[in-house]
């Protein structure tokens, strides 16, 4: 069969401008060399990230750092921007043909990729749970940047799915006291669900041997200063954008000799950097998503067709989605 008899159109969703999105026509064609097509099933918002793109709030110096793999387009817009599909191969690799995989792609109906770019699910990893592989990925190079230890007091501020993921990490090293820090009272029954504590900022317990931020919020951060005992690591997983942020970097910090670091998923991290690949990572943290209790994670899906509508409803700054899947029929 030709490229041109096997050519058809698929949709893409783009970001086009402030708080604008829309769905996009594009001619597919056939599989190149070392190529698969994928069929996408589910895909998922990435609240904390995409969030940024929508609002046009990527900052300039971070261009080329924040381009996802196989993103188009360039920022601030118009970029057809995503990391979190999962889909059916349907040609171009025998060996592949007809597996599940997961994809750091774009939301888009079909697409063409390298077929080392395709991770086969795992047995036990439904498609739908599967959307969770990519923000599994960061909270799991989160967790070996802060390296937790058994029978540790660790706070994790911001219920949101990295925050509630990395606590679902922690919560399952040997005799560990995990606590779920949010704003949101509700996000109790989230944090039972996952097997770990939850408190409110003001409740929390202090003097942690660990405290990790991820709430997206400046107050978050400064509730993790204060929550972190004598000598303690603040790991701040959170991305700000181009917000200017204040942190409590007076009073006790320095006496407290507290110490804090960034995480970022863009690099291995250091302790595990000499063995582990991009690849082997993401193949790792599919592994971990066979526990189903990570389904509270998941809001109701919504149809591929219905993003542009849905958009600023879910990546609205007050919205209480976690995990948003993309449904395509």
């Amino acid at each position: 069969m030709s490229a041109t008899e096997n050519a058809e159109i698929a949709a893409a969703l783009w970001y086009c401008g402030a708080s604008r999105a829309e769905i996009r026509r594009e001619v597919l064609g056939s599989p190149g060399a070392g190529e698969v097509r994928v069929r996408s099933l589910y895909s998922a918002i990435s609240r904390g990230t995409e969030s940024l793109v929508f609002a046009g709030r990527v900052p300039e110096s971070e261009f080329a750092r924040m381009r996802a793999p196989f993103m188009a387009g360039d920022f601030p817009f118009p970029v057809k921007y995503g990391y979190a599909t999962v889909g059916r191969v349907e040609d171009g690799s025998p060996a592949l043909s007809g597996r599940n995989v997961f994809a750091l792609y774009p939301h888009q109906t079909r697409f063409n990729l390298p077929a080392a770019s395709a991770l086969v699910l795992p047995d036990d990893v439904p498609p739908l749970r599967a959307v969770l592989a990519a923000n599994m990925e960061t909270a799991l190079n989160g967790v070996w940047d802060a390296a937790p230890g058994p029978a540790d007091h660790i706070a994790v501020i911001g219920a949101g799915v990295v925050g509630s993921l990395v606590a679902y990490l922690c919560g399952r090293l040997p005799a560990a006291r995990v606590t779920l820090v949010d704003i949101n009272p509700a996000r109790t029954e989230l944090a039972s669900a996952l097997g770990v504590g939850f408190a409110e900022p003001a409740k929390a317990e202090r003097d942690c041997d660990l405290v990790v931020h991820a709430s997206g919020s400046p107050d978050g951060l400064n509730t993790a200063l204060q929550l972190a005992g004598d000598e303690a690591t603040v790991l701040e997983m959170s991305w700000y954008g181009d917000r200017v942020v204040g942190a409590l970097l007076g009073g006790p910090f320095h006496s407290r000799r507290l110490r804090l670091i960034s995480s970022q998923v863009g690099s291995v991290a250091p302790s595990h950097r000499p063995r582990w690949s991009h690849r082997r990572r993401l193949a790792a943290a599919l592994g971990l998503l066979t526990d189903p209790r990570l389904d509270v994670l998941l809001a109701p899906e919504i149809a591929f067709g219905d993003l542009p509508e849905r958009l600023p409803h879910i990546l609205a700054p007050g919205s209480t989605t976690l995990c948003q899947p993309v449904a395509y029929s």
